[in-house]
């Protein structure tokens, strides 16, 4: 039996197309999965490019999200029916990914969707609303209320960045969302943002130690912006890094750790556990609605991944792809 999927090859030279491929071929594990939808990231866009060494082993089926219904289980925690998401877990690098109509997973991986979400909410969210949903959670248990001050959230129009925003919004919180992109600040704000900001302010080196301004922050860029961003956070503030869009770098002082107190959380999607997993998708259900997801995603087919992630490395892109693996 063969399914379709987004197959990259490096022989004899890089290639990346939608083929026919050998559903015996599947990696082992004690789940398969009938895939419906998946989603198009940015770590998605920089293999289908081959722009950046993300794939580690070849062939590979690309795609680090896969949503489904669970078609076969040797594990008890599944059952034939199951409406299930994956995400990270090496998927679309050193394992075959969610951009194909079946994926085979280990039993530990899989989450049962909660309740009102299916397949396509779970795509919609995909790994960017799900880390996005562990960095508000990093933020809340740090103690941080919304009578404590604004919220920053950079990268805004991104993936991760839209349903952060979204999240805190709905939360009470006033959000501040940067971005480089000013023709977006309506969609921001019809997201829940209280304030747009341009992402020149935070692009350049900064005082280690700066006004005041911030009770937390969101941040997905890293590098200038991540070291400014830290040097505004108020007296036992908390910032939540998920992302290096801007740069691997962190151009910083201790400055606002040592006397601010201010604390760093580093977000870790790919390999987080199973618990923290359903608890960030308990979150996501109980304050995104499946409607709320309508104004941030564009659905597109398999064939539209190679042209899509063209535009997402040219950053052109704003809100979330949603796959359908069928169309």
């Amino acid at each position: 039996m063969t399914f379709k999927a987004l197959l990259l090859e490096n022989q004899p030279a890089f290639s990346a197309r939608v083929a026919d491929v050998d559903q015996a071929a599947l990696p082992e594990g004690e789940v398969l999965i009938r895939v419906s939808h998946s989603t198009l990231n940015y770590k998605d866009a920089l293999a289908i490019g081959n722009t950046s060494p993300i794939v580690r082993a070849w062939p590979m089926v690309a795609g680090i999200d896969a949503a489904g219904v669970v078609e076969s289980s040797a594990s008890p925690d599944f059952r034939p029916g199951d409406a299930v998401v994956v995400n990270g877990w090496g998927q679309g690098e050193s394992r075959w990914g969610g951009l194909g109509q079946y994926a085979r997973v280990p039993a530990d991986w899989p989450v049962k969707l909660p309740a009102p979400y299916g397949p396509f909410e779970a795509a919609a969210v995909g790994t960017a609303g799900y880390t996005a949903a562990l960095c508000v959670q990093a933020l809340e248990k740090h103690g941080i209320k919304p009578e404590d001050g604004p919220i920053l959230v950079t990268g805004a129009t991104g993936g991760v960045g839209s349903i952060a925003a979204l999240l805190l919004a709905r939360a009470g919180f006033q959000v501040l969302a940067v971005t480089g992109k000013a023709a977006e600040a309506d969609y921001l704000k019809r997201l829940g943002a209280a304030e747009v900001m341009a992402r020149a302010e935070f692009s350049a080196p900064g005082k280690p130690l700066q006004k005041e301004r911030f009770a937390g922050v969101v941040d997905t860029l890293g590098s200038h912006a991540l070291a400014n961003a830290c040097a505004q956070v108020k007296r036992n503030g908390a910032v939540a890094a998920c992302g290096l869009a801007m740069g691997m770098d962190f151009p910083a002082s201790v400055a606002p750790f040592i006397l601010r107190g201010v604390t760093l959380y580093g977000i870790d999607s790919v390999y987080a556990s199973r618990a923290r997993r359903e608890s960030a998708w308990a979150l996501l259900a109980e304050r995104i609605a499946p409607a709320d997801l309508a104004g941030i995603v564009k659905v597109i087919g398999l064939s539209a991944c190679i042209p899509a992630a063209e535009e997402i490395l040219a950053g052109k892109m704003a809100g979330r792809y949603v796959v359908d693996v069928d169309r």
